[in-house]
C-alpha cells in the first residue's frame, strides 16, 4: 500500500497570475512532498503588475470547503492567507476549533506586494482576536508588524521588541520576516536578510541568507507560510519546520532571480531541484 502523503490545507485567496495566494500554496504543497487542499476565501483578479479586483467568497461557502476536506480527507496542518472579511475570520476559527485544527500557520495578508490593501481594520482585529490565539506560528511582515502594532518596525534593532509585543497580542510564536529591513549589516546581526522566530517563553533565534538582487519576490510571504505548514504536516518541530521552509524559500528566490513573467513583481520559482533542506 502506497503510504499517505502529509495532507495540508491551504485558506487562502486565488492569485489570477499565479504567483501567490492559492497557486502558490499549492505549488509549494507538491514540491515539499505533501497532498495539498484548499478553501478559496477570494477570487482576485491580479498579474505582476498589480491587483485590479477583488470578489470575497461568501463566509458560509469558506467553511463549506474547510468541513468538506478536512471531513474526508483530514488535514495534519493549514495555513491561512488572505481571508477578506471578518465574517470570513469567524468561520474560519470555528472550522479550526470543529476539526481541531491545531498545527496552523496564520500568515497576516494585510497588503500586496504592489500595495494594494487586502485586509480592512474589521477583518483585522477579528484576525487578532480570533486567529492568532489559535495559531501555532503568525508570519508578518515588517509592514504587516507596523499595521498591527500602530509604530514603525523598519530596522532590527525594533525586531525583538515588536515580536514580543506580536506574542503579547496572543500569539503562541511570531516569525518576524525581515525582508523589509532598511539596515543590512547593522551590529549584531550576521548580516543578508535576517528573520526572527520569537516564542511565547521568550526563546529568540535569527535565520540568516543572502539577498538576492531581484524584482521576482511575488508570493514570498504566501509561500513561507505554506512551506512552514508542509514541514509541520511531516512532523518537523516547530524550529526546524521554520528552518526548513526558509531554505526552501531562498533557493527558490535564487531560482526564479532570472525570470521575465510579466512587466512587474515576478513570482518565485517553486519547482526548482532543491538543495538539501533544513
Amino acid at each position: 500500500m502506497i503510504p499517505t502523503p502529509p495532507r495540508t490545507l491551504t485558506i487562502a485567496g486565488s492569485d489570477s497570475g499565479g504567483g501567490a495566494g492559492i497557486q502558490a500554496d499549492l505549488k509549494t504543497f507538491s514540491a515539499l512532498g505533501c497532498f495539498g487542499m484548499s478553501a478559496i476565501t477570494a477570487i482576485t483578479a491580479q498579474n505582476t503588475l498589480g491587483v485590479s479586483g477583488v470578489h470575497a467568497i461568501p463566509a458560509d461557502m469558506v467553511a463549506a470547503q474547510i468541513d468538506a476536506v478536512a471531513g474526508d480527507i483530514g488535514v495534519d496542518a493549514a495555513k491561512t492567507g488572505m481571508l477578506g472579511t471578518a465574517a470570513i475570520v469567524e468561520a474560519v476559527a470555528a472550522a479550526a476549533d470543529r476539526h481541531g485544527l491545531r498545527k496552523l500557520v496564520v500568515d497576516p495578508v494585510m497588503i500586496s506586494t504592489s500595495g494594494a490593501t487586502l485586509s480592512d481594520d474589521a477583518t483585522t482585529q477579528a484576525m487578532v482576536g480570533l486567529l492568532f490565539p489559535r495559531a501555532l506560528l503568525v508570519t508578518p511582515n515588517l509592514p504587516e508588524a507596523s499595521y498591527l502594532l500602530g509604530r514603525r518596525i523598519a530596522r532590527r534593532a525594533d525586531m525583538e521588541q515588536a515580536a514580543a509585543d506580536l506574542i503579547a497580542l496572543g500569539c503562541p510564536a511570531v516569525l518576524l520576516k525581515g525582508g523589509h529591513l532598511e539596515d543590512d549589516g547593522a551590529a549584531g546581526f550576521a548580516g543578508g536578510l535576517d528573520d526572527m522566530l520569537m516564542l511565547k517563553d521568550g526563546t529568540v533565534r535569527v535565520f540568516t541568507h543572502p539577498r538576492v538582487e531581484t524584482r521576482n519576490l511575488h508570493g514570498t510571504g504566501c509561500t513561507l507560510a505554506a512551506a512552514i505548514a508542509s514541514q509541520l504536516a511531516r512532523g518537523e518541530a516547530l524550529e526546524a519546520a521554520v528552518g526548513t521552509a526558509l531554505d526552501y524559500v531562498a533557493q527558490a528566490i535564487a531560482a526564479g532571480a532570472g525570470l521575465r513573467l510579466g512587466g512587474g513583481n515576478g513570482p518565485l520559482n517553486h519547482a526548482f531541484a532543491p538543495r538539501a533542506l533544513g
